[in-house]
């Protein structure tokens, strides 16, 4: 039978107890850190990010804000540029409550070496007067650069490429770093997304978080493939909710997401891209195994071959753990042929 213990008695067994309760709580607590140290010396998480620019910086500090890495590599080719804003970052861990190290380097790839994750933030934006052909041929010349030095120094890396044009700055490394494909992601369907989810929310009057979306296809303006159809609110298709009219509003407003904040900052965005990328390193650093659309490498998925392009991907300990076939329509697989098109006629530009 059970016995119900008054606050006296409980106190009192508490008292002749309190010796031995002591005892067994630091034990415990010396057991408990030991695991720690012995679970953190075995698993330090290290990740570089080149390019110290609004991006990569805002790369840095999210990862560093999530506090799932053991260090943060911030590379630059700019003198004491990447130092500084390691210092500046550093300076807000007491005040945001992060432990991960964040390091500044000037160009110089040794320190970066057994980096678990890579991220390529590196490039130029398009210059007033400045060709497509133009642009593509120096970024393709930095981002080469970059990912062989990278791998040079972290064989066994991850790459994720978020230099512009991106799909095919992923193509790239794929054609020239030795890499297996699913250790090199593009970044773009991750942001994509999360526009579209940011509009559909929008055209809801509905909280952000009850909301799923997702926009597969190439990251441009005219590239992109949201899947309205799929889109949801708490798993209610939202047709339910607003107009064809009005959902094809969202599709628009959404491929030209980057350029509308180009034309109201002046620059490209940073914030959305920074969070972006930290979602998929931290996916792959905790091997959670989360769905992202990223730029992937297919071969016969989607029915393309040697095309860098985005698909939905399960994102894991070893990179792309899966690529994630999705049934869709005879006007999403047109959409998603013209997107390739648009792609592979970049590619046609690189001098591989």
């Amino acid at each position: 039978m059970l016995r119900l213990v008054c606050i006296s008695e409980f106190n009192a067994l508490i008292s002749r107890h309190l010796k031995e309760i002591i005892v067994f709580l630091c034990h415990f607590s010396e057991i408990n850190n030991s695991i720690t140290i012995i679970t953190n010396k075995n698993n330090y998480m290290k990740v570089t990010v080149v390019g110290a620019g609004a991006v990569g910086a805002s790369c840095a500090e999210y990862i560093a804000i999530k506090n799932f890495a053991s260090e943060v590599v911030l590379l630059d080719i700019k003198e004491g540029f990447a130092e500084g804003k390691a210092m500046d970052l550093m300076q807000t861990a007491s005040l945001n409550g992060f432990d991960t190290k964040i390091t500044g380097v000037t160009n110089d790839y040794s320190k970066t070496a057994g980096s678990d994750i890579c991220v390529i933030t590196s490039g130029i934006p398009r210059k007033p007067g400045m060709t497509r052909e133009e642009l593509i041929g120096i970024n393709a010349g930095i981002v080469k650069d970059v990912s062989s030095n990278l791998v040079k120094n972290s064989p066994n890396t991850i790459l994720i490429v978020v230099s512009n044009p991106m799909d095919t700055m992923a193509y790239l490394v794929h054609k020239t770093s030795g890499l297996d494909k699913n250790k090199i992601i593009g970044m773009g369907g991750a942001l994509d997304s999360a526009r579209f989810k940011y509009r559909l929310a929008e055209a809801l009057d509905a909280p952000i978080s009850d909301v799923d979306g997702m926009v597969i296809g190439g990251h441009s303006d005219t590239g992109m493939v949201p899947l309205t159809r799929l889109a949801t609110r708490n798993s209610v298709p939202v047709t339910a909710f607003i107009s064809e009219e009005r959902l094809n509003q969202v599709m628009e407003d959404t491929k030209v997401g980057g350029a509308t904040l180009t034309k109201l900052l002046g620059t490209s965005a940073w914030y959305a891209p920074g969070a972006a990328v930290s979602s998929l390193v931290q996916s792959i650093a905790c091997d959670q195994k989360k769905m992202f659309p990223c730029s992937v490498m297919l071969d016969g998925e989607y029915g393309m071959k040697d095309i860098c392009i985005g698909a939905p991907v399960i994102l894991g300990r070893n990179g792309i753990e899966k690529i994630v076939e999705l049934e869709l329509n005879d006007a999403e697989k047109a959409n998603m042929k013209e997107s390739a098109e648009g792609v592979r006629s970049v590619n046609d530009l690189l001098e591989l």
